[in-house]
């Protein structure tokens, strides 16, 4: 009987701690926040000897842009314990990092503290309509 889309969930949950604990050398998080669930990973190397396999399979996985997300569930690693791997790699120089492009420019918050009275006399008028 074939399992559904949930049971890749299930076996990330019921992955052993002692596992976990050995991959991330007893880390419980990353060291910066350098990683969203939508930032872009690219290798800039291929994995080499005596690497740690979870680390050469995100070399190998990465070598076009992928997101940790992506990479996480490749791994079929909790989010946390992703991060602290591509921290791994990113300190030792074997991937960089991209922030996804924003559809529009931020403004600060300053810009946005007071409308133009114009503009708030228009949107009056607009509700009185309704």
């Amino acid at each position: 009987m074939s399992r559904g889309h949930g049971s890749t969930r299930g076996n990330i949950d019921r992955e052993s701690p002692d596992r976990l604990y050995t991959i991330t050398g007893g880390r419980s998080r990353a060291d910066v926040d350098t990683f969203d669930l939508v930032t872009l990973v690219i290798a800039e190397c291929d994995p080499s000897p005596g690497m740690q396999s979870e680390h050469a399979r995100i070399l190998r996985f990465c070598q076009s842009a992928r997101a940790v997300v992506e990479i996480a569930a490749q791994l079929r690693l909790p989010i946390s314990v992703t991060r602290i791997l591509l921290c791994d790699l990113l300190d030792s120089g074997r991937v960089v990092v991209r922030q996804p492009a924003r559809s529009a420019p931020r403004r600060p918050v300053a810009e946005f503290a007071y409308a133009h009275p114009e503009l708030l006399k228009e949107v009056l008028v607009g509700l009185r309509r309704l």
